[in-house]
């Protein structure tokens, strides 16, 4: 409803003169029941987000819409889709505060849900056009830390916190079609439910930036970080009803070459140990799996598994990794449900306990998840019901004892109501920098890496150089390199690099991080490479799941999250999430595994 007007306003554009007297249909489909998960022949399995299949061939659409093909390199282990599916990715949303101040919020893209009708015309077939290996590839377009002791902070606003519905917590979303002959031609919107429900204004919440540090680096260092091995670990251990988790793919067993590392088996154990202790445990995955063993075995403890297809919808993956644990504590970031992600791949999450604002937030990004995987066809309801709505948003921020925290979800066709979009959250971060702007990920690129044709995709590239070249912000890039890197990339990177030259000098700098690995663990597919997505700036810290190129924020669905603590009171002894996030940075930046991309070499990183 127009609140002004009090007009219906219609959130689907339809193109079309709307005829006097033209209502919303009520005619509701029924969700698919849940089908059980059957343990399938073993397979050869990958790692980390990056399958070798060769990119699909190009797909006929109605709309001028681009062809996608399955990217060269990925980074996740052993993903569930198939040749076309690893192809397409689904953009990702993240958990962020979008403007400094004391808030939190989760946020999705502004756009409506697509009409089934108008998905039907987007979509269509692909046809693989090359052989197709046994894991998905990260290189999709589509992490959130933790900090051991718990932190306090005293900023100068009162906290304001707004809760779903109560019931949600204890039942399946579910999710409602339009019936496919529907005419309507408007949906009314439903009321937020920061207009509808109660605020709570809870005690102290803990952040925590947690990390996984592979096997041999920094050896002589180790960090005083809780590993995410261990705060999944301890977010198991404080379960007491519910633990709801969203990924790419699941092999937390190592089984699949053989290896024993104690801390991936610890975590499955605990999992399947969940409903014997009357947890409920759901599980939203990508479909289709190429390797279930894992989510086999725990459906066979009475866990709910639901395979959710994106392709259909946006044509790609959900590239998220996010849980939640009894609607009060949850952890995003760059780790998949893989032994590698906590052993042999460095990585980069937030852990945040206590905060059941966000936590219920994130929740309702699981529920869309969960919604899409119950329906039969796999389309789009006509609208997002309200019980998903963002509880935070950049224009709406939650204010909390650790100040601001947005959350932000992707693509936009499954970002509820209220859902910042992820990649206008990144620009907003980079265009609010004053001082300087960090920022650590797998893969940077300007392109839309797997489209056919290409296209240039400068928004974040930009941004950069706009911060750098006429505002002054210091700005240091580091990137990946392993032997899935495009060789694109280094190309583009070493085009910021010369901002550096005089008379132009922009403060600038860009440095490659790389991995050391024994011959053993060479053996290992898909790993020993830094796979955190996080950005910290003079005034906040973003944390992500995806890879920064134009399929996964248009495509892969995804979750990314900003805390903005500026101004907040630190106490002796404590730290913000922001000073957390920024030591990791430098500590990174300055060791003997980051080297400065030189301008003029071509052959820039040798392993690839």
């Amino acid at each position: 409803m127009n609140r002004k007007g009090g007009k219906p306003v219609s959130r689907i554009p339809t193109f079309q003169k709307r005829p006097a007297g033209a209502s919303q249909s009520t005619e509701l489909p029924v969700p698919r029941k849940d089908t059980p998960v059957h343990a399938q022949p073993p397979e050869k399995l990958g790692s980390l987000e990056t399958s070798k299949s060769k990119p699909p061939g190009p797909r006929e659409t109605a709309l001028p819409a681009p062809l996608f093909h399955t990217p060269k390199i990925g980074f996740e282990a052993p993903s569930t889709f198939s040749r076309t599916e690893v192809a397409l990715a689904t953009a990702h949303g993240p958990l962020i505060a979008a403007q400094p101040v004391h808030s939190p919020l989760l946020t999705a893209s502004p756009r409506p849900a697509l009409r089934s009708e108008q998905v039907k015309s987007k979509t269509s077939e692909t046809t693989p056009d090359g052989p197709t290996t046994h894991l998905p590839r990260e290189s999709f377009p589509s992490k959130i830390p933790w900090e051991e002791p718990a932190e306090t902070y005293d900023p100068a606003v009162k906290d304001r916190i707004l809760l779903t519905p109560s019931g949600d917590s204890e039942k399946s979303a579910e999710i409602f079609q339009a019936p496919e002959d529907s005419q309507v031609e408007a949906i009314m919107d439903e009321e937020p439910p920061w207009e509808t429900e109660p605020l709570n204004t809870a005690g102290l919440r803990d952040m925590h930036l947690v990390e996984s540090i592979p096997v041999g680096l920094y050896q002589s260092s180790p960090s005083s970080r809780k590993s995410i091995a261990d705060s999944w670990l301890h977010l198991l251990d404080r379960a007491n009803s519910s633990v709801h988790i969203a990924a790419f793919y699941f092999t937390l067993r190592d089984s699949d070459l053989g290896s024993h590392e104690s801390s991936d088996s610890q975590v499955f154990e605990q999992l399947m140990k969940l409903e014997s202790k009357g947890v409920k445990l759901q599980i939203a995955v990508n479909a289709p799996q190429q390797s279930n063993h894992d989510t086999a075995d725990l459906a066979g403890t009475g866990a709910e598994v639901r395979e959710v297809d994106l392709k259909a919808i946006t044509g790609g993956i959900v590239h998220t990794k996010l849980w939640v644990v009894d609607q009060k504590h949850f952890y995003v970031g760059s780790a998949n449900m893989d032994w590698r992600s906590l052993s042999q791949v460095k990585e980069v999450g937030l852990s945040v306990e206590d905060c059941s604002c966000l936590a219920q937030d994130a929740f309702r990004i699981f529920g869309v998840y969960w919604s899409i995987g119950g329906v039969i066809n796999g389309s789009l309801p006509p609208y997002w019901p309200a019980r998903l709505s963002a509880l935070s948003s950049s224009q709406k921020p939650l204010h909390l004892k650790f100040n601001g925290v947005p959350a932000q979800s992707a693509p936009p066709q499954i970002s509820a109501r209220g859902r910042s979009d992820d990649l206008s959250t990144i620009l907003s971060v980079i265009n609010d920098a004053q001082g300087f702007v960090y920022i650590s990920v797998m893969d940077f690129l300007p392109l839309s890496q797997f489209t056919e044709p290409l296209r240039f995709w400068p928004a974040i590239d930009t941004a950069l150089r706009a911060a750098a070249c006429t505002r002054g912000v210091r700005v240091q890039l580091l990137v990946s390199c392993w032997e899935h890197s495009s060789p694109d990339m280094f190309i583009f990177l070493q085009s910021l690099q010369v901002l550096r030259r005089h008379p132009l000098t922009c403060d600038i700098d860009v440095k490659i991080f790389t991995v050391p690995s024994t011959a053993e663990q060479k053996k290992i597919p898909f790993a020993r490479v830094n796979h955190a997505k996080y950005m910290v700036t003079d005034r906040v810290v973003y944390i992500g799941t995806s890879n920064w190129s134009e399929n996964y924020f248009a495509f892969t669905a995804g979750v990314g999250l900003v805390v903005n603590q500026t101004g907040s009171a630190v106490k002796p002894g404590q730290q913000t999430l922001q000073s957390q996030a920024e030591e990791l940075f430098l500590r990174d930046w300055g060791s003997e595994y980051a080297s400065t991309l030189p301008v003029k070499d071509v052959d820039v990183c040798p392993r690839h």
